[in-house]
C-alpha cells in the first residue's frame, strides 16, 4: 500500500511541475498547514512530521502555523472572506457545516488516497460529509470518561464499571449520592460548554435532539431520551447534593486541584485529560478511568473529531491532500494520537499495542472506540448561533436550578427552532 501512495504522490508532484505550478521562481509550491495542536507533546509531533514531509519533498514545501482553538471559527471566516485561508486546515468537524455549506472548503471527494478513505471507518466520515461532499479528513476523537479516584472507589465498595459492564445512569446517580458527604462530593460535572457535554452524552439513552424532515429542514424535538442525561446532573445538584454547583461554569481543568485533594471522587473529563493527571497529580495519587455511564443504546456517545481539510481557494489542492496523507499514515496517525493523548480514527493506527496499553489506562478508551457515533449538531446549519444564543443559557440556568424541565424544554424547541428555521429558508 505504501508503494502505492508514493506512486500516486510521485504522479502528482510531476503533474504539479509539468503545469508549472509553483509558488516561486524556481516552480516550488508552498503549502501553509495551520495546526491547532496546543500540548508540547502534539505540537512537537506536528512540527517533526512537517520537518520530516519538507526533506523528503524538496519541490512542494510546508510552512508550519499555530492557531489556537480558541479563536479558529472567527479566524477562520476572516481569513477565507479575505483570501488568506491556509491550504491545510486544522479544526474540529462541529465547526466545519457552515464553512462546508458557504464554499469555503473543499470538496475532498476523488482527492484523497484510496488507502486513506478505506482506513476510516463510515462513521467517522459522517462527520465531515455535509450534502453530497465531504470536507475534512476525521482523524482524532476522544471519549468522554469518568476519571476517578481509584482509592476512594475501591474503598467505598462499590462495583467498578468496566466497558463491558457499565454503571447505568440511574446506577451513576446512585452511587454518587452514597460516596458524597462531609464535604465530599461523588461528581464534579465541569459544564463551562454544557451543550456539546450533554448532546454527546445523550445518545446513550437515545436522545438525539435534532430531527431531520422529509424535506431535509432539521428541527428540535427535547423527548424522553433527551431528558435523561440532563435530569441526571441536575438532580445531582439539585436535589441528592452529590455534585457541587460551583463547578458547573468551569473547565475540566479548574477540578483537578480539587479532584486530587479528594474533595471529588469523580470527574467527567475527555480522554485527553489523562496527560493533565499524569504531569499534575501528586506522587502516590492512584486514578483510573472509568467508562462514561450507559443507557438504552450503551456506551454510545457523540464525538466531533479534529479533522484536516482544504481550502476551497487553495491553488494546490492535489499536493495538499498528498500531505495530508503523509499526515494520516498508520504510524504517523499514532505519533499524533500518542501526542494528544486522544484515539486515532484510522483503524489500523487504532490497533498499535501502543494505544492498547494498560499503562495510564489507555485500553479503556481504545475499547470505548467502537462505540463514538457523529455528534448530534454534526451537519445542523445555525447550530454555532442556536448553541451560543439559546442551549447554552437555558442549561446553565436549568443546570443550577434557575429553571425547571419544561422551561428547559421550551426554550430549546421554540426558540431554538426559530434560529435554525433562517438557516433553512
Amino acid at each position: 500500500m505504501r508503494a502505492a501512495a508514493a506512486g500516486v504522490l510521485a504522479l502528482v508532484l510531476l503533474l504539479a511541475g509539468c503545469a508549472g505550478g509553483g509558488d516561486g521562481d524556481d516552480g516550488r509550491v508552498t503549502l501553509r498547514f495551520q495546526s491547532l495542536a496546543w500540548q508540547e507533546e502534539s505540537v512537537e509531533a506536528n512540527k517533526e512530521l512537517v520537518a520530516e514531509w519538507n526533506t523528503a519533498h524538496p519541490d512542494v514545501r510546508v510552512e508550519y502555523v499555530q492557531g489556537s482553538w480558541d479563536s479558529v471559527h472567527d479566524q477562520l471566516l476572516t481569513s477565507f472572506e479575505g483570501g488568506e485561508a491556509p491550504d491545510v486546515i486544522h479544526d474540529a468537524s462541529d465547526d466545519l457545516a457552515d464553512f462546508a455549506y458557504g464554499g469555503y472548503l473543499a470538496d475532498l471527494t476523488g482527492l484523497l488516497s484510496k488507502r486513506l478513505e478505506a482506513d476510516i471507518p463510515p462513521r467517522s466520515w459522517e462527520t465531515t460529509t455535509f450534502g453530497d461532499g465531504v470536507y475534512g479528513v476525521p482523524f482524532l476523537q476522544e471519549p468522554r470518561v469518568l476519571i476517578a479516584n481509584a482509592t476512594w472507589l475501591r474503598e467505598s465498595g462499590v462495583r467498578i464499571p468496566t466497558p463491558e459492564r457499565p454503571w447505568s445512569w440511574t446506577e451513576f446517580r446512585e452511587i454518587t449520592e452514597r460516596l458524597g458527604g462531609d464535604g465530599r462530593y461523588g461528581v464534579a460535572w465541569p459544564l463551562k460548554d454544557p451543550v456539546s457535554a450533554t448532546l454527546n452524552l445523550s445518545l446513550s439513552a437515545g436522545g438525539r435532539l435534532f430531527h431531520r424532515g422529509a424535506d431535509g429542514k432539521v428541527t428540535v424535538r427535547f423527548e424522553e431520551g433527551d431528558e435523561v442525561v440532563p435530569r441526571t446532573v441536575h438532580d445531582q445538584v439539585g436535589v441528592d447534593g452529590s455534585a457541587p454547583d460551583s463547578l458547573l461554569g468551569s473547565g475540566g481543568s479548574d477540578t483537578l486541584p480539587g479532584f486530587f485533594a479528594g474533595k471529588y471522587a469523580m470527574v467527567p473529563l475527555g480522554f485527553s485529560y489523562r496527560q493533565q493527571i499524569v504531569q499534575q497529580a501528586p506522587e502516590g495519587f492512584d486514578w483510573q478511568v472509568l467508562p462514561a455511564p450507559a443507557g438504552a443504546d450503551g456506551l454510545t456517545q457523540g464525538v466531533s473529531p479534529q479533522t484536516l481539510s482544504i481550502a476551497e481557494d487553495s491553488p494546490h489542492k492535489e499536493e495538499a491532500a498528498a500531505f495530508v496523507d503523509f499526515l494520516l499514515q498508520p504510524p504517523n496517525m499514532v505519533r499524533l494520537a500518542l501526542g494528544d493523548w486522544m484515539l486515532p480514527t484510522g483503524t489500523r493506527a487504532l490497533a498499535d499495542p501502543a494505544l492498547r496499553t494498560t499503562e495510564d489506562d489507555w485500553a479503556t478508551g481504545t475499547a470505548l472506540a467502537g462505540h463514538l457515533s457523529p455528534a448530534p449538531a454534526q451537519s445542523v446549519r445555525g447550530y454555532p448561533e442556536w448553541k451560543d444564543k439559546v442551549a447554552t443559557p437555558a442549561f446553565q440556568e436549568y443546570y443550577s436550578g434557575a429553571i425547571g424541565l419544561a422551561e428547559l424544554r421550551r426554550r430549546l424547541e421554540e426558540d431554538g427552532n426559530l434560529v435554525l428555521a433562517r438557516y433553512q429558508r
